[in-house]
């Protein structure tokens, strides 16, 4: 209703600019015959009538050519609509910070240019149409570094401490990131990007219940689809892994601190042809964080300069902490590399190399912790067996 009543107002706005032009264009035209001594019988003679009869005309001639430039419009509006339903908004800022920069860059090159006699004002114009076009061309070329420089604007602004003072005068700093373990900023509020590994291992939906992980969870369109596929596989074990991500999805979605967000970009869109690659150009975009337990994603991300919440590296480090004298319950459940060792696992994955264990296979003993062993795959923890004996 808005636009209907909107349109007949701008057609009539329209029509009177075109009147109003059409009468300034006949005046001038009956000025410039007059001075030109054209038709002198009315021009010298009848000097008023003739500059009337000119407005009279001319903003005839603009009320009837207004409903063709209406229509013109029309049709370039719509081929111009047509057109920005293909782009993407990111692209269109893009566009825009490389023409501003562009015709920033010709201004200045325009300047002395313009001072060259008789041609200067040429070359001016011209200079100025090409580098606006390079710098659009430039821009669009690097977009995905231009697009992750502006977006990354407000990550910058968030780094900065917010500084005030407190009542005795002294400063007080509040930080508005977070700090992990390695040093990792981990920003409030920063969009994290799901991968297909982190859905279907569902820790993410634990942590997430916890409040740990807050804020905007970013799921795009390839992740979902590739998600449908495994749990449509064929294959039992895969079908069922993909239902549990499905699943996944589903209680993230109805936790009230967290907002999934579903992107619609594709793949081809990215500029890339496998998923894992997308999905790290898509986050550098954003300004985001992946969130995965592929370790081959987690290592090109980090190389591609996009930092990463792995949520194995999470798990590794609630993993419970052993010193050494401690007494724990473990069941033998195999060799191991060395003839007199015996391998256990606690509850939560943890490897437990026991001395003089491999007789007990198949048991469960008391046994002493004696060294702990931090590796990029886990903790391992070196155990003996108790002298009081075992269960």
């Amino acid at each position: 209703m808005a636009e209907q009543g909107l349109v007949p107002l701008m057609k009539t706005l329209v029509r009177l600019l075109f009147s109003m032009l059409g009468g300034v264009a006949g005046y001038q035209t009956a000025q410039f015959a007059a001075e030109a001594n054209w038709l002198p019988s009315l021009t010298l003679l009848q000097p008023v009538t003739w500059t009337v009869l000119c407005i009279v005309v001319f903003a005839l001639l603009g009320f009837i050519l207004a409903p063709l430039f209406w229509t013109g419009l029309r049709v370039f509006g719509q081929l111009f609509e047509k057109r920005l339903q293909n782009i993407k908004m990111y692209e269109i800022v893009v566009s825009l910070f490389g023409l501003i920069l562009g015709l920033v860059v010709a201004l200045l090159i325009s300047l002395p240019l313009s001072m060259i006699p008789v041609v200067g004002d040429y070359l001016a114009v011209l200079m100025t149409i090409t580098v606006g076009y390079l710098g659009v061309r430039l821009a669009n070329w690097r977009r995905d570094d231009v697009w992750a420089m502006l977006t990354n604007i407000g990550e910058l602004r968030g780094r900065l401490s917010l500084r005030r003072k407190g009542k005795r005068g002294e400063e007080i700093v509040v930080e508005e990131k977070s700090t992990s373990a390695e040093g990792t900023d981990v920003a409030v509020g920063v969009p994290k990007i799901l991968d297909t590994s982190s859905l279907i291992d569902g820790r993410i939906l634990d942590v997430a219940k916890t409040g740990f992980v807050g804020g905007t969870l970013i799921l795009p369109r390839f992740i979902l689809t590739e998600l449908q596929g495994v749990a449509d596989s064929t294959d039992p074990l895969r079908r069922t892994r993909g239902r549990r991500g499905m699943d996944v999805v589903t209680g993230l979605q109805q936790i009230g601190n967290i907002e999934v967000q579903i992107t619609e970009e594709t793949i081809k869109e990215l500029g890339r042809d496998k998923v894992d690659e997308a999905l790290v150009v898509l986050a550098r975009r954003l300004g985001g964080y992946v969130v995965t337990t592929d370790y081959n994603l987690n290592q090109v991300a980090r190389i591609e300069g996009v930092k990463v919440l792995n949520v194995n590296d999470l798990a590794n480090a609630l993993k419970p902490m052993f010193l050494p004298g401690e007494v724990v319950d473990v069941e033998i459940i195999r060799e191991g590399k060395e003839v007199h060792q015996g391998i256990g696992y606690l509850d939560d994955g943890t490897m437990i190399v026991v001395e003089d264990g491999r007789r007990h296979i198949g048991e469960q003993i008391h046994v002493c912790v004696t060294s702990m062993l931090q590796t990029s795959a886990g903790r391992m923890v070196f155990a003996r067996i108790l002298k009081e004996g075992h269960a």
